[in-house]
């Protein structure tokens, strides 16, 4: 099992690792193009054509052949030349349904906020295997710190075997596998990145406005514009649903300074980071955080309930 588990994640990165990436649009003097009414820093490599006429100018005055491109609303997941796998299997396939699920409810910030659920309600057994080990982790953490004070300072190299043979007599007790936390953050790392450029590369997903938010724009650019007030709330939810998320799937010793620490600087690094993506990204970001919070609470609930039974 571990085998396979290890076999899965190689496969994630080696996919990663061939993407085609993003190509940001320039001009004539290699200067990066932006669409002067939203702010938004525009993609060269569009998989169809815009809807909207100043966009649609802007890619043709900088050499875009947007003849050659579909429509967005006649866009195939074998429309366009063949890009690599990572784009044949991710990028493509996902806007697709974005696309398809935008039309059907009219609105593409709705569409990335129920296929983001779509994904966790897919990916549940594995996230609901995750919560249940933070859990377990955490009725542990007491023999385990018994382990670490017992063997504090002792650096020699008999101390540290009996150490590692006792913390993995605890695991095999509480049945722990270090291993079934981290097989979620390697699949969602290749979902986030192909949101992303889903995001970037369809102009009329970029195009698009959810509650005063224009998609394709990031929070840094928007908080300067009119509607900056709905940038702020979405960094602050951000913020907030990085913050519960991380702490509720802390396994580590909370006792620790550090440990203690971690939620704070995680949140902090995404927040930094969100700053400077799509908002559209960050609307699924905070869509996959909240589900994250609701499943830990129940699985808490339900390992309450179990308990007392």
């Amino acid at each position: 099992m571990k085998n396979k588990k290890w076999k899965v994640i190689i496969i994630l990165i080696l996919l990663i690792l061939s993407t085609g990436c993003t190509k940001t649009l320039t001009d004539s003097n290699n200067k990066v193009v932006k669409n002067q009414k939203t702010g938004q820093t525009l993609t060269q490599n569009i998989i169809c054509r815009p809807t909207n006429k100043d966009t649609l100018s802007i890619y043709e005055k900088n050499g875009v052949k947007i003849e050659s491109l579909p429509e967005c609303s006649k866009f195939k997941i074998t429309s366009g030349k063949y890009e690599g796998l990572w784009t044949s299997i991710f990028v493509k396939p996902l806007a697709y349904i974005l696309l398809k699920l935008g039309n059907l409810v009219k609105n593409y910030g709705i569409s990335v906020i129920l296929i983001s659920l779509i994904i966790r309600l897919i990916a549940f057994p594995i996230t609901k295997k995750t919560a249940m080990q933070s859990e377990i982790i955490k009725k542990a953490q007491p023999e385990l710190n018994r382990i670490q004070k017992k063997y504090e300072g002792k650096q020699d190299q008999e101390s540290m075997m009996k150490q590692n043979q006792e913390i993995l007599a605890v695991y095999q007790k509480y049945h722990i596998s270090p291993l079934s936390g981290c097989l979620f953050a390697f699949i969602q790392l290749p979902i986030f990145v192909a949101f992303f450029e889903a995001v970037q590369r369809t102009p009329v997903i970029f195009e698009d406005k959810f509650l005063g938010l224009q998609l394709g724009t990031t929070p840094s650019v928007g908080i300067g514009s009119v509607t900056f007030y709905a940038y702020i709330l979405l960094m602050l939810i951000i913020a907030a649903t990085t913050y519960f998320s991380f702490k509720m799937n802390s396994t580590g010793n909370m006792e620790d300074p550090t440990m203690k620490m971690m939620p704070m600087m995680m949140s902090g690094m995404i927040i930094i980071t969100a700053l400077f993506m799509p908002t559209g990204l960050g609307i699924y970001w905070v869509t996959s955080n909240l589900f994250t919070i609701v499943q830990n609470i129940l699985v808490k609930r339900s390992k309450e309930v179990n308990g007392k039974a």
